[in-house]
């Protein structure tokens, strides 16, 4: 292990067992500075964004100032950790919540502040401190929250950025320092980390791939349906993980829906990242382009219809997808990290549902009905972490984030992620 990633290892240890004496309320002070720090500077760190990933420059003044309104939430957030007392004969009955540690977070490139601001505040808010490994095209982005944590007044060690590559994340979870770790990426990078941890028996959150269902039924309203489809398969350049992919259209309305969702499809063309009128650029990097066009023939090879076709303009650019897939298509196994949308066809609300849980992930699904039956028997049927009716799926500081199936377990958000990393300690006696 190089010298360097030992001594902040060890700093971040010794730095824990300050943090862990804090007193919960001036954790939260910091983090109202931490806030404060990132609302100012909202357009500097969304340029840092833009630079490494090619997201259009809007949504990453919008990433920035969420991850704003994320920090205000835990910074007012009530104090959930507190020793809880429970009655029993004994004259001492308490649980204690006690923080494990130094955590490791392994995060993505797709949300360079949001994926790991969203998973390092509540952890260091319930008293951990963190290392992270970014990935490697969003060093910048690691490096400049490192110093966020400092300017806003955070003692040196709670939050360090680990500049390693991918090889080097086994050595580190193996570390005695390190006691958890959380992982936002692919199925295959989460079930490596995860046996890792298993076998040196730490705690892992795994927060994996989707293949969201976007569901619309024969009485939903068309047009918000279509506008929020659109922006839900688009947005980011369709990388997101909680992104609306296969699009399940109920037979009736296939004819009248299906015109109205191209065209608002079809807005979304590709642009230059830096001006704040772009809704989709390029890809993150070009090999994530080739292997999206490799998806998109693979699709048409077993059955596919072109809808809109899937054109690429440059190294990391398309002109957005669009496609007819049908059951049994291995293209459904798969998650699509791109400007590609799947089309399918219901003839009704069993048939949708089916349609919906039969594949390997379980993050979210979007369903668009009016009536109040049909919305219940989708949220009691659906295999899914979050069900969105009527809206398009998106995370909230104050809602549990989470999947089922592949697409991993444990919870981000909310009051319940203050609880993620914590030992469950019980205290009883006379």
């Amino acid at each position: 292990m190089q010298k360097n990633i030992q001594i902040k290892l060890k700093t971040a240890d010794k730095a824990f067992n300050d943090w862990k004496k804090v007193p919960f309320a001036h954790r939260q002070k910091l983090l109202k500075k931490l806030a404060k720090v990132l609302k100012n500077n909202s357009e500097k760190y969304a340029k840092i964004i833009t630079k490494e990933m090619n997201k259009p420059i809007s949504q990453s003044i919008a990433e920035v100032e969420k991850c704003a309104l994320m920090i205000d939430y835990y910074a007012k957030a009530a104090n959930v950790l507190k020793p809880e007392k429970i009655e029993t004969e004994f004259r001492i009955s308490e649980i204690h919540y006690v923080p494990k540690g130094v955590i490791l977070g392994v995060m993505p490139w797709n949300f360079p502040f949001w994926q790991v601001l969203r998973f390092v505040v509540p952890s260091i808010l319930a008293g951990n401190t963190v290392v992270l490994k970014h990935a490697s095209i969003c060093f910048g982005s690691g490096n400049a929250i490192e110093k966020i944590f400092l300017e806003a007044g955070f003692p040196k060690g709670i939050f360090q950025n680990l500049e390693i590559g991918h090889d080097e994340v086994k050595e580190v979870l193996e570390n005695l320092v390190i006691k958890a770790v959380s992982l936002t990426g692919s199925e295959k990078a989460g079930a490596e980390v995860a046996s890792i941890a298993g076998k040196n028996i730490k705690k892992s959150l795994l927060e994996l791939g989707g293949s969201d269902a976007f569901i619309v039924l024969d009485d939903a309203d068309f047009k918000n349906a279509a506008e929020s489809g659109a922006k839900a398969r688009l947005q980011n350049c369709g990388q997101a993980c909680n992104a609306g992919k296969r699009f399940i259209i109920q037979k009736d309305v296939e004819k009248e829906f299906l015109p109205v969702f191209v065209k608002e499809y079809q807005k979304y063309v590709p642009g230059n990242p830096l001006k704040k009128e772009t809704k989709i650029a390029g890809m993150a990097r070009p090999d994530l382009a080739d292997e999206l066009e490799k998806q998109y023939n693979k699709a048409i090879k077993f059955g596919a219809e072109i809808i809109l076709p899937l054109e690429r303009i440059s190294d990391i650019a398309f002109i957005p997808g669009l496609i007819k897939v049908k059951a049994g298509n291995p293209i459904l196994e798969e998650e699509l990290f791109g400007p590609l949308g799947m089309v399918m066809i219901a003839k009704n609300d069993e048939e949708a549902l089916k349609m919906a849980n039969d594949i390997p992930f379980g993050l979210s699904n979007s369903v668009w009905t009016k009536d109040k039956k049909r919305q219940q028997f989708f949220i009691e049927n659906l295999d899914s972490g979050t069900v969105s009716i009527n809206k398009e799926t998106s995370s909230d500081p104050r809602l549990p984030f989470g999947g089922a199936k592949s697409s991993g377990y444990g919870v981000e958000l909310s009051l319940l992620a203050l609880k993620e990393f914590v030992t469950v300690k019980t205290v009883v006696g006379n």
